[in-house]
């Protein structure tokens, strides 16, 4: 759609969504919104976003448990938005509780979300609302991603959303023109409703990331979403038809880059940088010696975490991949800040029983270039490729020159006991594991267990203030040799 100036009954709708806190993008989505308002009038403009505006990677948010990102959603002059998981799962329920509980400017909207053993949400939370601009009512749902497991332990219920949208759009019907659905729920959900549900006219998504620069239609019912981190702000154009009070939408995104940040929205960043800071500085150990990190071999740090995991969980064997650090630690005073920006990744440990086979499999992988090289997106990873496995209680001897997947000659648990292919070992290591995401064979372990809220780099930290830890990370868990013993 080519932008044109809107019939006195048109309502511009602006929304956002997966911005994972690239403040400087949603700096200048707040310009645009407020560009937007002064062109057409508060009365004429309903600005939403769609969830994932937080992410815990960056300092701001992480410096304030998200109060960072509230600040901004206030200062861009958000109406409504709704929850994603980066949300829902980074932020302990008091967290969430302190950041939109202290009284907002806009609505939180999720239709699929309680408080475990509550049937009411809490006070800052409501499955719906209707929201008059230029005339037109529009019934606004929110609905985020159901899962279920991670919710539960931070004492959630989550619900599968269909039903629950269903519900919310029969009873906004007769009070509302138009219907708009806040959906963190990923571009196949979206096309499952819009296929489903003939009571929705608009579907504003998220989740995926998917930039829909024109939206797909289904019937009556409009798909749009708006990309990721804030690169494209979405626009849709909402009037009702004189004669028929259907509605009529034009849509498009609009890309950001060329933009100036708003001034009062850049404000907010710069002050929540300081306060993330000066919060970050804790000094939480004090190195006698550097601790390197590397993502193509075995290094201290990763040793480090790799024992902390299965501590942590209480298993035999500790699994994590190196390229979770984005760097090493020098000798002296070691602050939270800098554990942030090493592990930014809101990753959380867990446990499972994983077959000797299935962790040969991954274990010779990681000698393979073409993992340890990989590029990893989602998942909760923050950082840049796979890198090798970084072990704990385990003893592998390789041979560099062998072929692919015939590398290791010998495996032996670190109390001197023979490894066993087929043997279930209890295996401490990361949810994104479990995901299917780099070593894929690891998702094949049973017995999962996750633990929230925790995240790897807390467990990192503990194991720095631990001489044990300290000592045993300099011992080598590889050793190269050569021809097979």
């Amino acid at each position: 759609m080519n932008e044109t100036n809107p019939t006195h009954s048109a309502v511009v709708l602006l929304h956002s969504n997966d911005i994972h806190s690239r403040l400087e993008n949603a700096a200048k989505i707040a310009s645009y919104i407020h560009q937007t308002r002064l062109r057409y009038g508060e009365e004429q403009v309903l600005a939403l976003d769609i969830g994932d505006h937080m992410d815990r990677a960056r300092l701001e948010t992480e410096g304030s448990d998200g109060e960072a990102n509230i600040s901004l959603l206030h200062a861009a002059g958000y109406d409504a938005v709704t929850l994603g998981n980066n949300e829902g799962l980074t932020l302990t329920a008091d967290q969430l509780e302190r950041a939109y509980g202290g009284g907002t400017s806009f609505l939180t909207l999720c239709a699929n979300l309680k408080r475990s053993g509550e049937t009411r949400r809490p006070s800052w939370m409501q499955p719906s609302a209707i929201v008059t601009r230029g005339g037109i009512r529009f019934g606004l749902i929110g609905a985020t991603a159901a899962y279920t497991e991670f919710y539960r332990l931070l004492d959630w219920e989550v619900s599968e959303p269909l039903d629950e949208i269903r519900e919310q759009a029969e009873a906004l019907r007769p009070q509302a023109d138009v219907i708009v659905l806040l959906s963190h729920l990923g571009i196949l959900y979206d096309r499952r409703i819009a296929a489903e549900l003939d009571s929705i006219d608009l579907i504003l998504g998220a989740h995926t990331h998917h930039l829909l620069e024109q939206p797909e239609v289904y019937g009556d019912t409009y798909v749009c979403a708006a990309g990721k981190f804030g690169e494209y702000v979405g626009r849709v154009e909402v009037g009702l038809d004189p004669i028929t009070g259907k509605p009529l939408i034009r849509a498009e995104c609009v890309p950001v880059s060329a933009l100036e940040e708003y001034e009062p929205a850049a404000a907010v960043t710069a002050r929540y940088l300081e306060s993330g800071k000066h919060r970050l500085g804790r000094v939480v150990a004090e190195l006698r010696e550097p601790l390197p990190a590397r993502a193509d071999q075995e290094s201290p740090l990763c040793n480090l975490l790799a024992y902390g995991l299965r501590r942590w969980t209480e298993t035999e064997i500790g699994l994590v991949n190196a390229g979770q650090l984005l760097g090493g630690l020098s000798a002296g005073e070691v602050t939270e800040g800098q554990i942030h920006a090493l592990c930014p990744s809101p990753i959380n440990p867990c446990r499972m029983n994983l077959s000797g086979r299935d962790l040969l499999r991954a274990l010779e992988e990681s000698l393979l270039e073409a993992f340890i090289d990989k590029p990893i997106k989602g998942f909760g990873f923050r950082g840049f490729v796979l890198g090798t496995l970084a072990v704990d209680g385990l003893d592998i001897r390789w041979d560099p020159s062998a072929p692919d997947y015939n590398k290791i000659t010998r495996i032996t648990l670190s109390d001197g006991r023979p490894f066993d292919l087929d043997r279930d070992y209890a295996v401490g290591t990361i949810d994104m594991f479990t995901f299917g995401a780099g070593y894929e064979s690891i998702k094949l372990g049973t017995e999962v267990r996750y633990y929230l809220p925790e995240f790897i780099r807390g467990v990192l930290a503990l194991q720095l203030q631990s001489e044990d830890a300290l000592r045993d990370c300099l011992r080598p868990r590889w050793t190269a040799e050569s021809g097979a013993l």
